[in-house]
């Protein structure tokens, strides 16, 4: 059975990166590879801001970028209980709230993996999910 997975906004950031060719290849390679990608409205959100505010793209841009996005990977929201279980995890393994927003949406969907450059790296979140750093060399 293949993993399903789910990324953090830093691998879609890295893989339109111009300045960091290493990552950007890394998070290209994870993308073009693996078959099934989930990413929340939460990541769209913040690759838009990204997008907008270190990347200085204009809107058209910025909306090609979120319809590509559409167009490779599954896009999902989250619910009041979705926030509720954040809070919990969040507590639990004492983490920003909008990481365990991350990491309870990714548990919602049935991943057992989380891209993310932001956490840390081989954590097992509520003995189902496993945090993976593409970036760290093995």
């Amino acid at each position: 059975m293949k993993d399903r997975v789910f990324f953090d906004s830093n691998i879609i950031i890295y893989s339109y990166s111009s300045t960091e060719s290493d990552k950007s290849a890394i998070a290209n390679e994870l993308i073009f590879s693996l078959d099934e990608v989930i990413v929340s409205t939460q990541v769209i959100n913040e690759v838009t801001n990204i997008l907008y505010k270190k990347f200085k793209l204009d809107t058209s841009s910025i909306r090609n970028a979120v319809l590509e996005i559409d167009n490779n990977f599954r896009i999902v929201g989250f619910s009041l209980k979705t926030q509720l279980k954040a809070l919990e995890i969040k507590d639990k393994y004492k983490l920003q709230y909008y990481d365990s927003l991350i990491l309870a949406t990714a548990l919602e969907n049935g991943c057992t993996v989380l891209y993310s450059e932001d956490m840390q790296h081989n954590q097992i979140i509520e003995n189902k999910l496993k945090i993976v750093n593409p970036f760290i060399k093995s």
